[in-house]
């Protein structure tokens, strides 16, 4: 039963793929298998937890132990085949490098077209102007397509986007471990500043002392599963004695 005090609520959510285990690339290599060559893999097993109102909860977890894929079933991208997840509030998501842009669109249309994704107006030109300051790119570079875009100009368009649209829960997948320092400390200050805010926020990163800093909570997942949930500082001791 989810808390009403939760803006975010898993309960025995498993997200599985379909995957290609044999190396069938066409309909020869299919008819040479007697065998299914697909098998079913579990991504999430029966992950359930709670994010309640104005907490910051960190991500901790080594490469394909299933972060990112939870990130992307809360943001709605991925429909779990099992369990239930609800979502009270609007959120903000910056998945990973650049994901969630648009990369044949330039960076001004990517403004446009999210800011109207998150339901502002696309023609809020103090939103435009504040995602122009905050990322520090040039007029030049933002009318350019995406596409030739470095990571650290993708992850100042993503981040400076999403900060601008207020929204009541913020998602951060990674987006600080690339881009210059000065960059990152910029970013550092503005999720400080929304935590300050009493806004909501889930943050991924590879470095707990970044979790530790900025995070009351923490989870850390191994294997599609949630090994340890609890006081951030303790979680990131027990995700550094995984290396």
């Amino acid at each position: 039963m989810m808390n009403t005090d939760s803006l975010i609520s898993f309960e025995h959510v498993t997200v599985s793929f379909w995957q290609n285990n044999m190396g069938i690339h066409s309909i020869k290599d299919l008819a040479t298998h007697r065998k299914n060559p697909f098998v079913n893999k579990v991504i999430l097993h029966d992950i359930s937890f709670d994010v309640k109102r104005g907490e910051c909860v960190g991500v901790l977890g080594r490469n394909g132990s299933g972060k990112s894929t939870l990130l992307r079933t809360i943001a709605g991208l991925i429909e779990p085949q099992q369990g239930k997840v609800t979502i009270n509030g609007t959120f903000a998501p910056i998945l990973a490098i650049g994901a969630g842009l648009e990369l044949e669109l330039s960076g001004y249309e990517n403004m446009h077209l999210l800011l109207s994704l998150y339901g502002r107006a696309r023609k809020n030109t103090n939103a435009i102007q504040s995602i122009v300051d905050f990322s520090e790119l040039s007029d030049e570079v933002l009318r350019m397509p995406a596409k030739r875009y470095s990571s650290g100009m993708l992850a100042r368009l993503a981040f400076s986007i999403s900060v601008a649209n207020d929204a009541d829960i913020l998602i951060i997948d990674e987006v600080l471990a690339v881009g210059d320092q000065g960059f990152q400390n910029k970013c550092m200050d503005k999720i400080f500043s929304v935590k300050a805010e009493g806004k909501t926020i889930l943050f991924v990163s590879h470095f707990p002392d970044d979790v530790q800093k900025i995070c009351n909570k923490a989870i850390l997942m191994e294997g599609g599963r949630i090994i340890h949930n609890g006081n951030a500082g303790e979680i990131c001791e027990k995700y550094k004695q995984l290396f």
